[in-house]
């Protein structure tokens, strides 16, 4: 029977596994700026899915992610048995890395917010000398009801009444 607590608990060990190699055991230079950010193994684990960014060695410099998605898939027998060996489990699961996109897409959602909240901005600017069209108080207040020639009286509520009284 599938256990999810613990995929999650090989999830996190693979993670760190990984990262550690990567850091510390794979000579790649193109592995450089990568980072491990996640990890989901399946319930019957055997396979993991490994998500990873790659930053940029300096702020103008662009991310190699080609690089290292071949540096990857070219280390992934030697990350897979650095697996088996630390996690202990029966069947090593298998390794499959994919690109995490979640910065860029928290990025883009901050540039969006940035531009509506100039666009609030920019209303509220407009907004403040302006006056609401029509009168000042648009609302009919109780007992200023008056029935000209063009309004038709509710006959329906005194219909009622004389029912009633008969």
């Amino acid at each position: 029977m599938p256990d999810p607590a613990r995929a999650r608990r090989l999830a996190k060990r693979i993670s760190t596994i990984v990262a550690s190699a990567i850091e510390h055991e794979i000579k790649d230079p193109r592995l450089a700026g990568v980072t491990i950010t996640d990890t989901r193994v399946t319930n019957d684990l055997h396979d993991a899915t490994v998500y990873y960014t790659v930053m940029g060695r300096t702020l103008d410099e662009e991310p190699d992610y080609a690089g290292a998605a071949a540096a990857l898939e070219k280390a992934k027998g030697v990350l897979r048995s650095k697996v088996g060996a630390g996690t202990g489990v029966r069947f090593t699961p298998t390794l499959t890395f994919v690109r995490d996109t979640v910065p860029e897409t928290a990025e883009r959602m901050e540039q969006l917010l940035a531009r509506a909240r100039a666009a609030d901005e920019d209303l509220a600017r407009v907004r403040q000398g302006a006056s609401y069209a029509g009168d000042p108080d648009p609302y009919r207040v109780p007992g200023d009801r008056e029935v000209g020639e063009d309004q038709e009286v509710d006959t329906e509520d005194t219909d009622d009444r004389d029912r009633q009284d008969d």
